[in-house]
């Protein structure tokens, strides 16, 4: 019974994926060179995938490295990738590549985050314009708790719903993506955003036509002067560590030369 639950979780886990990214399991079989048929009966329970095959799939289907350890355990075998942590002496490489980078967009905002939008390093910058320097005694600041927080940058934003309503529809399609490993660290997230900024209710559900914009545009009003920013945020590459390939910089950056001026005039030397 154990290995039937075992086959039927992972298959239950691939097609999942595969309806995400659009595709029917002709093309997923064709795309991973594998049986149309040996993919249905995977898909179906009938039976087991090797490791490597799974590994295959997980690749075709572009899943992102801690969901392909959850595969590979529905599937009865170990996690194939590290985790470490982004403090340990072993990440300090990685660090002081995220730091650069950082000091690099100065003096324009820039934070590095973790999967659960901890920040887990920013430029001075940012730190001066979303209300100072966290507490080194308490955990991580929330880079979203911090934004959403009234007194500060959000105070600024002209087109607040703009900016955050891509946020939360983030957030719901990242509460989903946990379902597969039974977390709900990011429902938790979204709940107390919506609870504590008082959010519009409709935001509570998810909005399956809204399209993933690249780049977010900010308005900010500060004293007379506008500023049209835009949002970016930058990943590490091809990444062979589940931390590694989580760590997102968000960087805030002038959408035009004007913009850049005024943001200059009034952030350069804060």
């Amino acid at each position: 019974m154990e290995t039937a639950h075992s086959q039927s979780a992972v298959g239950v886990m691939l097609k999942e994926w595969r309806a995400a990214r659009g595709l029917s399991q002709l093309a997923l079989a064709c795309d991973a060179d594998i049986s149309p048929r040996h993919l249905s009966f995977v898909e179906t329970g009938r039976a087991q995938p090797s490791r490597e095959m799974v590994l295959t799939l997980a690749d075709t289907l572009e899943v992102p490295l801690r969901e392909q350890n959850a595969l590979l355990i529905a599937a009865g075998f170990p996690a194939a990738f590290t985790e470490a942590d982004y403090d340990s002496p072993e990440m300090s490489e990685i660090r002081n590549l995220v730091d650069l980078i950082l000091s690099a967009n100065d003096p324009f905002c820039a934070a590095a985050i973790d999967r659960h939008w901890n920040i887990l390093s920013a430029n001075q910058t940012y730190w001066a314009t979303t209300g100072g320097d966290p507490d080194p005694t308490q955990p991580k600041p929330n880079l979203l708790k911090r934004m959403f927080a009234p007194g500060g940058f959000r105070d600024l934003v002209t087109n607040w719903d703009d900016v955050a309503y891509p946020i939360v529809q983030r957030l719901h399609r990242e509460a989903i993506a946990e379902l597969s490993r039974n977390e709900t660290s990011t429902r938790d997230l979204l709940d107390e955003l919506m609870r504590t900024y008082d959010l519009p209710a409709q935001w509570k559900v998810i909005d399956i036509g809204a399209q993933q914009a690249p780049l977010v545009p900010v308005t900010l009003e500060v004293g007379d002067k506008t500023i049209h920013l835009v949002t970016t945020i930058t990943t590490l590459g091809t990444a062979q560590d589940v931390t590694l390939q989580e760590i997102r910089i968000e960087s805030f950056l002038p959408a035009d030369q004007e913009s850049r001026d005024n943001w200059l005039a009034i952030f350069e030397n804060a």
